[in-house]
């Protein structure tokens, strides 16, 4: 008979992660000073992306430690993401929807697909709704990261329900031309070329 106790192993991850016990890299992440403590063996079995970077030689050194600069991951999202890269555990709860898509960009840039595909089913489940408020400012960020596909065509369906809110944004004249092709060319985007002018001249 097979046992498994998949929750013991990574609450004891989790433990090593807090202790910083035995450490050998130390991660800056965005603007910010402070050390993010991790241990290389853990980084190297559980992350494709710092797999990749050892390899390569990607770091600096100082004496025995392994130095990384992440400086377009912010401080608070790569914490959630080295948690998650030690123990598989993550959330999402406590942060606002700005602060989620901030996160999800950040989680494609260190390449953890399963937490790509989980933090865009939670954004598509819109508790606070954000995507319904914010889906041309979402889609804008996002249409053209194929990782993102799930969520792009979400933010389509939302602006599609509702066009007006297209015309009506602040963001309608700034937004880049392939994303407009994009979105005009979709056969449930129920738009007058009249409205639409009239909003350009407006703006």
């Amino acid at each position: 008979m097979n046992f498994a106790s998949h929750g013991n192993v990574a609450n004891d991850y989790e433990k090593l992660l807090n202790s910083n016990e035995g450490n050998d890299v130390i991660i800056y992440a965005g603007n910010d000073d402070r050390e993010i403590h991790a241990h290389s063996l853990v980084l190297r079995t559980r992350s494709q992306y710092f797999c990749t970077k050892f390899s390569a030689e990607s770091f600096d050194r100082r004496n025995e430690t392994f130095i990384f600069n992440l400086p377009t991951v912010s401080y608070q999202s790569f914490n959630m993401i080295l948690r998650f890269i030690y123990c598989g555990k993550i959330d999402l709860d406590q942060l606002g929807g700005p602060d989620i898509l901030r996160l999800l960009i950040s989680v494609d840039e260190i390449n953890i697909q399963i937490l790509i595909n989980y933090i865009q089913e939670y954004l598509i489940k819109d508790r606070d709704g954000c995507i319904q408020a914010n889906s041309i400012e979402i889609l804008e960020k996002v249409y053209q990261n194929n990782a993102f596909t799930d969520l792009r065509n979400n933010c389509i369906k939302k602006i599609c329900e509702n066009p007006e809110r297209l015309l009506n944004s602040n963001h309608f004249t700034s937004l880049q031309t392939p994303l407009l092709e994009l979105l005009f060319q979709r056969d449930d985007l129920s738009l007058d070329e009249i409205d639409i002018w009239k909003s350009l001249i407006r703006c």
